[in-house]
C-alpha cells in the first residue's frame, strides 16, 4: 500500500504535515506518488539537505520572483526562501497565498511542512506553532515511536516543558502510549491550529518492530475519536502496516419473509432473536456505527433489539419492498453523514469516527461470530482493499466488507440486487475462512432445522 493511498488523498490535496518523528519523509514519499506536477513548501523550514525529491527549487528573495513559477510547471517543484544555517525558511502569509492560488488556477497538489521538531521523535507545539492555512483540507500529525519509554527530556522531546504540561507527565518520566496519546489528543498538542473543515490523520512512524506495531494500534484505540484514521507506518522502508479507521455495520433486516412463511429477523438462535444475535457479534467485534435497516414488520424488529446497545441505531427503509439495493442505500446514507447539517454534509468523511469501511450482514445468518468480523477489518486495514470476503471451501461466504471507495456504486444499484452488483468493478478480496455455515442462510424451515443442528 502506497503512503498517498492511505491518506485517502483528493485529486487535488492541500495538505500540512505537522509533529516530529518523519514528518520530511512523510511529505517526500506523498510528493512523489501524487500527479504531477506537484507544489511543495513550507511555513517554518526545511532542512537543505532533505530536498532531494525536488526536480525544481524555486528560492523566493522578493515577492516577483514568485512570477518566473508559474511558466515552469513541471515535476516536485519545491518553493522555499533563502537558505539559512543549511534550512530553508518559509514563505510568509502572503506568498503562501500566492502558492495557493497558483495551485488552485493548475489545479495542482499542494504539501507543506508547518511545523519544526529538530528531528526528535516527539514534540508539542510552542505558542506559534503550528502555522498552518486556513486552506488546507488535510492535516497529517505525525510522531515517531522510539520516543515510548524515553525519559522526558531535551533528548526525546521538542519543547519537553509543555509536554509535560499537555501530558501530565514530570520532565524524566517515562512516556508510555497514555501519555503521547494524551498530549496526541490535546487542543493545544496535536490538534493544535488544525482548521475546522480540515480531516485530521495521525501517522504513528517508526513502527520498526512487532512490538511497536503493536503499541501503535493500542495507541489508535486511545485516540479514534480525534482523528478520521490512523496510519502505522514505517518510513524508512516506505512500508504502511496498517489504515486503522472505523467499520461499520450495516445489517439488512428489512425483507418480508415471503418464501419461509413469517418473520425470519425474530426467529430463535441460541436463545435469542435472530437480528439480536446478529447485532450482539457486530457490538463485541467492535464494530461502528451499528445500523439496522428494517422495512417490513419494522415494530416487531424494533422490539426484538429493545435494551441491547445504544451503539445500535435502527432505520426504517420506507422503499423495502423495491429490493435489498434499496436498504443497502439507506444503510450507506445512515453512516455516511447524511443526518448532520447541510453545512457539513460535503465534509462528512472528514469527520473524526465516519467509517472507512462497511461490512453488510444477512438477517437470517445470525451465525456469524465476531471472529470472521475482526479478521475481516484486520485485512482492510492492512490492504484498503475495496471488497474483502470470506472464502470457504473454495466459494465466497458472508459477511462482506466494502470499503468507502464503493459507497458511491453501491448506492447505485436497483432492485433486489445486493453487494454483488458491483463485483464486476472491484472483484473481491478473500481471507481464508474454515467455518462452512458462513455459506449458510435461512430460506425455509428445513433451512432453519439445519442451522440450529449445526
Amino acid at each position: 500500500m502506497r503512503l498517498s493511498q492511505a491518506l485517502r488523498l483528493a485529486e487535488t490535496p492541500r495538505i500540512a504535515f505537522v509533529g516530529a518523528g518523519g514528518k520530511t519523509s512523510a511529505l517526500s514519499i506523498v510528493a512523489k506518488e501524487v500527479s504531477k506536477p506537484v507544489v511543495v513548501t513550507t511555513t517554518t523550514h526545511l532542512g537543505a539537505w532533505q530536498t532531494d525529491f525536488a526536480v525544481n527549487h524555486f528560492i523566493i528573495r522578493q515577492d516577483n520572483d514568485l512570477e518566473m513559477i508559474e511558466d515552469n510547471l513541471s515535476g516536485v517543484i519545491l518553493i522555499t526562501k533563502e537558505p539559512q544555517s543549511n534550512r530553508l525558511t518559509g514563505l510568509n502569509n502572503d506568498q503562501t497565498k500566492w502558492v495557493y492560488g497558483l495551485c488552485e488556477r493548475h489545479q495542482l497538489p499542494l504539501l507543506m511542512e508547518c511545523d519544526g521538531s529538530r528531528q526528535l521523535p516527539i514534540k508539542a507545539p510552542g505558542i506559534n506553532e503550528p502555522p498552518i492555512p486556513d486552506f488546507v483540507d488535510t492535516v497529517v500529525v505525525v510522531a515517531g515511536l522510539t520516543g515510548l519509554d524515553k525519559p522526558l527530556n531535551n533528548e526525546s522531546v521538542y519543547h519537553p516543558d509543555l509536554f509535560s504540561n499537555l501530558g501530565n507527565l514530570a520532565e524524566g518520566d517515562l512516556i508510555s502510549n497514555i501519555t503521547l496519546a494524551r498530549v496526541l489528543a490535546h487542543k493545544e498538542g496535536g490538534l493544535k491550529n488544525i482548521p475546522n473543515r480540515a480531516r485530521r490523520i495521525l501517522l504513528l512512524n517508526q513502527a520498526d518492530t512487532p512490538a511497536l506495531q503493536a503499541r501503535a494500534g493500542t495507541l489508535a484505540k486511545i485516540v479514534q475519536n480525534s482523528f478520521a484514521e490512523v496510519i502505522v507506518a514505517e518510513l524508512k522502508q516506505n512500508k504502511i502496516h496498517a489504515v486503522i479507521e472505523p467499520t461499520a455495520a450495516i445489517i439488512l433486516a428489512a425483507g418480508s419473509s415471503s418464501r419461509y412463511g413469517q418473520t425470519k429477523q425474530i426467529l430463535d438462535y441460541k436463545g435469542v432473536p435472530f437480528v439480536r444475535a446478529i447485532a450482539r457479534s457486530a457490538i463485541n467485534a467492535g464494530l461502528s456505527p451499528i445500523v439496522i435497516v428494517t422495512g417490513a414488520d419494522a415494530i416487531t424488529v424494533k422490539d426484538a433489539l429493545i435494551g441491547l446497545s445504544d451503539k445500535i441505531r435502527i432505520i426504517y427503509n420506507p422503499n423495502w419492498q423495491n429490493g435489498q439495493s434499496t436498504s443497502i442505500r439507506a444503510g450507506i446514507d445512515a453512516i455516511s453523514g447524511s443526518h448532520i447539517s447541510q453545512s457539513q454534509k460535503g465534509d462528512s468523511n472528514h469527520l473524526p469516527g465516519n467509517p472507512g469501511s462497511a461490512i453488510f450482514l444477512l438477517a437470517d445468518q445470525p451465525q456469524v461470530n465476531p471472529a470472521v468480523l475482526r479478521c475481516l477489518v484486520e485485512e482492510h486495514s492492512r490492504t484498503l482493499a475495496p471488497v474483502i470476503a470470506p472464502l470457504v471451501d473454495g466459494r465466497r461466504g458472508n459477511p462482506v466488507l466494502f470499503d468507502r471507495v464503493t459507497f458511491l456504486d453501491l448506492r447505485k444499484l436497483e432492485g433486489d440486487i445486493g453487494g454483488r452488483g458491483i463485483f464486476s468493478k472491484y472483484p473481491p478480496d478473500y481471507i481464508q475462512w474454515n467455518d462452512i455455515s458462513l455459506q449458510q442462510d435461512v430460506d425455509t424451515p428445513t433451512d432453519y432445522e439445519r442451522l440450529l443442528i449445526d
